[in-house]
């Protein structure tokens, strides 16, 4: 899953607001590099963000989906936790939901529901200690079954652990560690390791300088079960990915 950030404030520098021609030579340059997936965003969730009212997340994300649409033809998914935005961006082409609040809004259930598209459920909450994977995994279970009871199909939910989202770092070590117990939840598990503070702070460099731990964390989310993984550096990591599957699912 690539990466497309239509916002001025991405943590990772990469934002693109405003300029969907940009955009979509990037979604391009993605999907020849591997991706199977792009997922597009018109909020921010790093740490200290400012929130965005819908409107303007509409106007940033229907932009840029259109552009996108045009010139790619693979999936595209939409990472928001509105409704409406959610709703606005399968009207144009979306197939894919990836909500940070877990489907937490009835309403996005709802959306999820009667469109029928895929949704990723991501554990956007914080948790500490060393049974951090056992909190986390009831936490997905209970988003996993509220979506079902409300009429999601349960084939098409993925799971994320949710990697930051007010975890510290090493409770997202202990979580990538611990990966194959969210098989419990059966569902296929998605990882977003891509350029996290947690890199940050094991090696001590800045955002820009986190492609070799981002590889480290792609390899290791593989091993222990990923079926997806969430990235910027699509080039780079499909190859990590590539090479992790003939290891770890040859055959």
């Amino acid at each position: 899953m690539g990466i497309l950030n239509a916002t001025p404030d991405s943590f990772s520098g990469d934002g693109v607001m405003g300029r969907p021609d940009e955009l979509a030579q990037r979604a391009r340059a993605f999907e020849e590099s591997g991706a199977d997936v792009l997922d597009i965003g018109g909020e921010s969730t790093r740490p200290g963000h400012l929130p965005v009212t819908l409107e303007e997340e509409i106007a940033r994300v229907v932009p840029a989906l259109r552009a996108v649409r045009a010139a790619t033809t693979i999936p595209i998914s939409i990472d928001t936790r509105k409704p409406a935005v959610a709703a606005a961006a399968i009207a144009e082409g979306a197939t894919m939901v990836n909500d940070v609040s877990g489907l937490a809004d009835q309403l996005m259930r709802a959306v999820v529901a009667r469109e029928g598209v895929w949704v990723v459920v991501v554990d956007g909450s914080s948790a500490r200690g060393p049974r951090v994977a056992d909190v986390v995994r009831a936490r997905l279970q209970d988003r996993v079954d509220a979506a079902v009871a409300a009429g999601v199909a349960r084939d098409r939910i993925l799971v994320d652990p949710g990697l930051g989202f007010g975890k510290d770092w090493r409770a997202n070590l202990t979580l990538l560690n611990d990966l194959p117990s969210l098989r419990a939840t059966g569902r296929p598990i998605l990882v977003g390791p891509s350029r996290k503070g947690t890199i940050g702070k094991v090696l001590g460099v800045g955002v820009s300088d986190r492609l070799a731990g981002t590889a480290a964390l792609v390899a290791v989310s593989i091993a222990h079960g990923a079926d997806m993984v969430r990235v910027h550096d699509v080039g780079e990591m499909s190859q990590v990915a590539r090479m992790m599957d003939a290891l770890v699912r040859a055959g």
